[in-house]
């Protein structure tokens, strides 16, 4: 029997929802160990000036804890 976590992060990029995405995801490899998927609560963006000039999601990582 394996026993998960789920985490929320935060993660944004100027450039896309999907490189937010990849960029939250690759950090979140960085520290949690066993990362098995993510859903997407959130997604947001900043606008100023009437231009998009950032992408903002909200997910909750899954990660299998060890024994």
């Amino acid at each position: 029997m394996s026993v998960a976590r789920v985490s929320e992060i935060q993660s944004s990029s100027r450039k896309s929802f999907q490189d937010a995405l990849e960029q939250g995801i690759k950090r979140a490899n960085k520290t949690l160990r066993n990362v098995s998927g993510a859903w997407i609560k959130d997604e947001r963006v900043v606008i100023v000036k009437g231009k998009i000039t950032e992408y903002r999601i909200l997910m909750k990582v899954t990660f299998v804890l060890d024994d």
